[in-house]
């Protein structure tokens, strides 16, 4: 197979397993904006609901874009595989932390159990940022904003939870 072929293969499936995470996230939150989520106290420091999308958007593609460069230079000639499997599954994992947090967040209504799981994907991507940058540099800064994301809506979740007990 040709090496532009391959890459484009890569991409599109970075994206695939990118998108359907945040797809099945959508479905968990988007009913809960108006809803629950509208009518529980928040902090000062929230954001509005509006902005929330543009900046999950962004976030997602420089996801997509980081597993691309890991798997487009794991399947390089030469290239040393030993932290590909680490590099994968820590991927796998966070993306399916972020949508238990969701899932607890938005569908359960459970702050408490939420800000613990955010807890959760805030260590695994940490993992998955050192496994990133074992093999291409560039697809672990391209995680930093998620990381830092993330604190920010830790910081925004334990405040919710404090405020609704």
């Amino acid at each position: 197979m040709n090496v532009k072929l391959k890459n484009f293969l890569f991409f599109l499936l970075s994206l695939s397993v990118v998108s359907l995470i945040a797809y099945l996230g959508t479905i968990l939150v988007i009913p809960n904006i108006s809803g629950w989520y509208a009518t529980i106290n928040k902090p000062s420091f929230n954001p509005p609901s509006y902005l929330f999308s543009p900046v999950w958007t962004i976030l997602f593609i420089l996801m997509a874009f980081a597993f691309f460069l890991v798997l487009r230079d794991c399947f390089s000639k030469g290239q040393d595989k030993r932290y590909f499997r680490a590099a994968v599954l820590s991927f796998g994992a966070q993306l399916l932390l972020n949508l238990y947090w969701s899932f607890l967040f938005f569908f359960t209504h459970e702050p408490g159990l939420a800000f613990f799981g955010l807890i959760s994907l805030w260590l695994m991507i940490i993992v998955n940022i050192y496994y990133f940058s074992k093999i291409n540099k560039a697809a672990a800064y391209l995680l930093s904003p998620y990381l830092l994301w993330v604190a920010y809506a830790g910081v925004l979740n334990y405040a919710i939870w404090v405020l609704n007990a």
